[in-house]
């Protein structure tokens, strides 16, 4: 019999408020519509520890996913947040010592998109799940993570007030004013109540729809000088991408009750500083409607 190291009384008795095992990869079976996919996902995993126990049995977690993954084969999963659901709750029940249970999911996603003048191309994004398990029940949530651009509002403005000195006034209504641009990386998470559904494919949608112009992958000339047309002609702060998307997730999930938490982020990675731009609101639904 081989000695339980981790269950021995530690030396310095502090509860640790999260321990557990990162960046596990796997690949995961989900179900979508007539097919299954297959998400080669990034999964973290965290419970609680007590002062009275010195290790958290890390081995459980590993167990855990490998019999998820195993399920998932003959039972796909319907949505990477029902899998999160899942494991959190397989893992707070093998940490029978834990009050709290944590679950991270991170996959590739493809999407196929048209360029500006049609031309198909399949785009990748970020998948996001995460469920948290304590003594009131479950929760979990469904993000997105999506890459763009932004146009810098400011900018444009001084170079057109610069242009006012040189040039009329009409010509310079005619030609796009210049400015600098930033690749924006914006975050959704929004939780999904119990009997309720949200669209990962919707939310990556509002996204884009709320930066200066989507991205692509490839671009011949004439797509290229579109996509730099666009962001020109919609100029975004970060904190006016967070706003957007706040303001078309209240449209899309007016079925959502008030309590529903939801996070937004956007970060630019600014092109004439050495810095990044960021903004964020963490609220829920009923805050954004009053």
């Amino acid at each position: 019999m081989y000695p339980d190291i981790q269950a021995l009384k530690p030396e310095r008795r502090f509860k640790i408020t999260r321990v557990g095992v990162k960046n596990v990869v796997k690949p995961i079976f989900v179900k979508r519509g007539d097919r299954t996919i297959t998400l080669v996902t990034t999964i973290d995993i965290f419970v609680d520890l007590p002062p009275s126990k010195k290790g958290s049995d890390m081995s459980r977690n590993i167990e855990v996913i490998s019999e998820i993954v195993e399920e998932s084969i003959s039972r796909p999963c319907t949505g990477i947040e029902n899998l999160a659901s899942r494991i959190v709750r397989k893992v707070k029940e093998r940490h029978e010592y834990a009050r709290y249970a944590e679950v991270h999911l991170k996959a590739d996603y493809f999407l196929e998109r048209k360029t500006p003048l049609g031309r198909k191309t399949v785009e990748r994004y970020k998948l996001l799940g995460s469920a948290r398990m304590d003594e009131n029940g479950v929760k979990k949530m469904v993000g997105v993570e999506v890459v763009g651009m932004t146009a810098c509002p400011c900018a444009m403005e001084t170079v057109r007030a610069m242009l006012r000195e040189r040039l009329d006034d009409e010509i310079i209504e005619k030609i796009p004013v210049p400015t600098h641009n930033q690749r924006n990386i914006a975050t959704v998470m929004i939780e999904v109540p119990e009997g309720y559904d949200v669209e990962a494919n919707d939310l990556v949608d509002i996204i884009e729809e709320s930066m200066s112009t989507p991205t692509y992958e490839i671009l011949k000339r004439r797509d290229e000088g579109e996509v730099v047309m666009k962001a020109h002609e919609n100029p975004k702060f970060v904190e006016d991408v967070v706003r957007e998307i706040l303001h078309r997730i209240l449209e899309k999930y007016s079925y959502l009750p008030d309590d529903v938490i939801v996070v937004v982020r956007s970060e630019s990675e600014e092109s004439i500083h050495k810095h990044n731009a960021f903004a964020e609101r963490v609220t829920t639904l009923g805050e954004l409607r009053e």
